[in-house]
Formats: C-alpha cells, structure tokens, sequence
C-alpha cells in the first residue's frame, strides 16, 4: 500500500481514534485483510467481515476504518457493552474457501478476544461456521451450530421500529398504513423490510442492481424501479439496504423524501452521522432489545432538535457521550 511520506499511518487514523489496525496477508492463498479496532471502552469491539474486491488498498483502509468507527457508535446507542470492530477480505469472493477462511480465523483468533466478527456483504453463515472451527470469537452462527441464525431477522426488525418511531414523531401516528416507502436492495434484510411494510399496508417501490433478488421481491405487492430513476419522484421514507454511502452530495440534490432509515452501513458519504457475555443471547432477547430502537430513535430526535443539530450529529453525540463516560484511564 502505498502511503504519503508526508502523512504516516498514526497521522491517517488520528483523527477517528482508533485503537488498532491489523494488516493480515498470506501470499500462498492470496489472502489479504485488514481488521480494524476502533473503541473498546464499553467491551469488546464487534463487527462484521466483509469481503470485496477494492481498487486499491488505500479503498479498503478508508471502508474499514469508516465501518469500525460506525460499529462503535451503533453499539453505544444501542446500549450495548461492546465496541466497534471490523474486518475487510480485499479480493475476489471466487478466491474464498475453507483454507483460506481458517487462516483469517487465525488472525482473529491472535486478538484473543478484543474482536468478535460476523457475517457481512459476500459472507456466508458457512464461511462464518469455518471461522468458528478456528476462533471462538464469532457471533451470528446458524441455529444447528449454536447460534442465533439468521441476523438478517432482529436488523430488519431494528429498521422497521426506527421507522415507525420517526413517523410518529413527525406525525403523531406510528401507523405506516399509506406510506410510500423505497427500499434500496432486498436481499436478506431489505426483503424482511419489505415484509413488514406489506402488513402495514404501505405503498412500497423497491430496487437492487441484483435481478435474483428483484424476482424474489415482485411476490410481493411492491412496485420495481430501476436503480437509475429512484429519486424521480417523492416518498414519505427512503430505506437504504445495499452498500453504504448512498446518501451522498449528489443523491442529496436528488433525494425528496421525510424519513431515511435503512440497514446499510455507513449510508451517509460523509459524516459532516454486546452485552458482555456474548454468548448469554436467545432470540427472544436480541428482538427485545431491538424494540428498544423505538425509544432510542425519539431520543435522538428530541436531541437533535434541542441542539439545532442533524439527526446524524445528534446520534453520534450520543454516541460519543456514551463512550467518554466510560472511558478507561
């Protein structure tokens, strides 16, 4: 990776305060990762891997570092006695196996237990079931391996209560019934997004660069659009489910819409937006606390409005707060 003689690593990661970066590499099996810590005050920093073929290692550091940041005010909002980790697979999917995935394991494992990965964008729960044959430090396993299943259930539940609170607060009425709503990608959690916006009666317009996936979402009653044209008329809420990033200067210009909610990571472009046994969750417990999102997203809207800040600002004050308070000297 090629880096500025003028700005060092320590310079690159100052400013969101990392703890640590991990560059892994394995030339044998190709394998090359970044694991990035970046708070652990409130317990062990949780987050996903993903794997993806960036253009260049300098791409992958800023994703990782952006997403790890994300976990860690996310978890704090939530509640949550964990940090905010995550790791990146730089790399085609195809160059994944068991081998290659037992030997990122191993890197995991090294951290003894600072940080706790998860199944994200080009993971499977499989690939999530080698990891664990090597490193304990894995949540989000299949129900037959000991875990919870499918995380894809509680996140989409998680979406769904943060929209129907923030409807309540700008209309007094939680009810969806009647609203117009995108969903951007309907893979796993989009879908379950969809469903729940089925019952409620909303008038639901969906797309996703994956065609498989737009079949599966046209069983339900919902409009498809092409991802080119999504902004060409208003909607009561947009919920970005795909990759990050979508909400962004240019999309902003374009985007008439009250209420953004969705489950991408990272979905603004530019922020300028566990408890401590892991293993002590059921799914009864994890949908519990992921009703407390309701409570939580008037939080930040009432924060949001008493500071004359954006609701993005107001959760990562929060966040922040949060954090600081359990600072270790």
């Amino acid at each position: 990776m090629s880096v500025d003689v003028d700005k060092s690593l320590f310079e690159l990661i100052k400013d969101p305060n990392h703890e640590q970066i991990i560059f892994c590499n394995d030339n044998s099996i190709g394998l090359k990762a970044i694991i990035a810590i970046h708070n652990t005050n409130l317990g062990p920093a949780i987050g996903g891997t993903r794997m993806w073929n960036y253009s260049t290692d300098e791409e992958a550091l800023k994703d990782v570092l952006n997403l790890s940041k994300a976990m860690s005010y996310k978890s704090s909002l939530a509640g949550l006695n964990a940090g905010g980790g995550k790791a990146v697979l730089i790399g085609q999917p195809s160059i994944k196996d068991r081998n290659y995935l037992k030997r990122f394991a191993q890197f995991i494992k090294d951290l003894n237990g600072k940080y706790w990965t998860a199944q994200d964008v080009n993971m499977t729960t499989e690939d999530i079931v080698y990891i664990k044959e090597i490193c304990p430090f894995v949540v989000g396993l299949p129900k037959e391996n000991g875990g919870l299943g499918d995380s894809s259930t509680p996140t989409a539940y998680g979406v769904y209560m943060g929209m129907k609170s923030a409807t309540k607060h700008l209309t007094g009425s939680e009810s969806l019934e009647g609203k117009k709503v995108l969903v951007q990608g309907v893979g796993n959690v989009g879908l379950k997004v969809v469903d729940y916006l089925v019952d409620e009666g909303s008038e639901i317009y969906v797309s996703d660069i994956n065609s498989n996936n737009l079949d599966i979402a046209k069983s339900r009653n919902v409009n498809v659009l092409d991802s080119d044209n999504i902004y060409n008329m208003s909607y009561d809420i947009i919920s970005p489910c795909a990759l990050g990033g979508t909400i962004n200067k240019v999309s902003l210009e374009k985007i008439n819409c009250k209420i953004i909610a969705g489950a991408a990571n990272n979905q603004l472009g530019d922020d300028n937006y566990v408890p401590n046994k892991l293993s002590d969750l059921d799914l009864e417990k994890v949908m519990k606390m992921t009703e407390d999102i309701y409570d939580k997203v008037i939080e930040v809207l009432k924060y949001s409005n008493k500071n004359k800040i954006s609701t993005n600002a107001a959760a990562i004050s929060l966040a922040k707060n949060r954090i600081a308070q359990n600072y270790k000297k």
